[in-house]
């Protein structure tokens, strides 16, 4: 065990990548921004809107914004001590490893399962020593114990493994919370237990 000075010291060297600023991104972020983790590199190319407020861990008054920049001001308010860097734009193969090599943990946090793809993808084979941190299913409400982790090399999925967001099947914050926070917290398991 580690006490809280020991945990304070060792993160804030530490810098972690997500790939996504919505309802996993935002809320993940804003975990790992609580504890303190030195440096996040943080890249999505897409604005806030209302319907995005029941999951993301935005502001009425930040409809309109760019995600990454809103979420850059979030954690400020939250820690002003973290290094935030926001990158507005769509990812795409060639932006990964630029982005996210110096990154001791990269977290997946795509609502597009072809972003997700691409991610895994260019992660497993241009940066196969980085631990990414995936999370695949969360829609709906209740079914708390379908919830868990598993573990494929250097690949970690958070989530249920099953559930699509449909019409039927919301995106909502609960869930989507407790797997962005899942995704924090073995963020902090790697980074801690190394």
């Amino acid at each position: 065990m580690k006490s809280l000075a020991e945990i304070k010291k060792i993160l804030k060297k530490k810098s972690i990548g997500i790939a996504g600023a919505g309802g996993l991104g935002s809320n993940c972020a804003v975990a790992l921004a609580r504890v303190g983790v030195g440096k996040i590199v943080i890249a999505d190319f897409d604005t806030i809107s209302k319907q995005n407020l029941n999951r993301q861990y935005f502001f009425l008054e930040q409809i309109g914004q760019k995600k990454v920049f809103a979420l850059a001001d979030n954690i400020f308010y939250i820690n002003p001590y973290i290094e935030v860097e926001a990158h507005d734009k769509k990812l795409k193969p060639y932006h990964i490893k630029p982005l996210y090599r110096n990154c001791d943990v990269i977290i997946e946090a795509f609502d597009l399962a072809e972003m997700k793809e691409m991610l895994i993808e260019t992660v497993m084979e241009e940066l196969p020593d980085k631990p990414l941190i995936v999370g695949l299913g969360m829609a709906g409400w209740g079914d708390n114990n379908s919830i868990k982790t598993r573990k494929s090399g250097n690949l970690y999925i958070c989530g249920d493994e099953r559930s699509e967001i449909n019409d039927l099947l919301p995106a909502l914050a609960p869930r989507v919370g407790i797997v962005a926070h899942m995704q924090a917290n073995l963020a902090l398991e790697l980074l801690l237990n190394e």
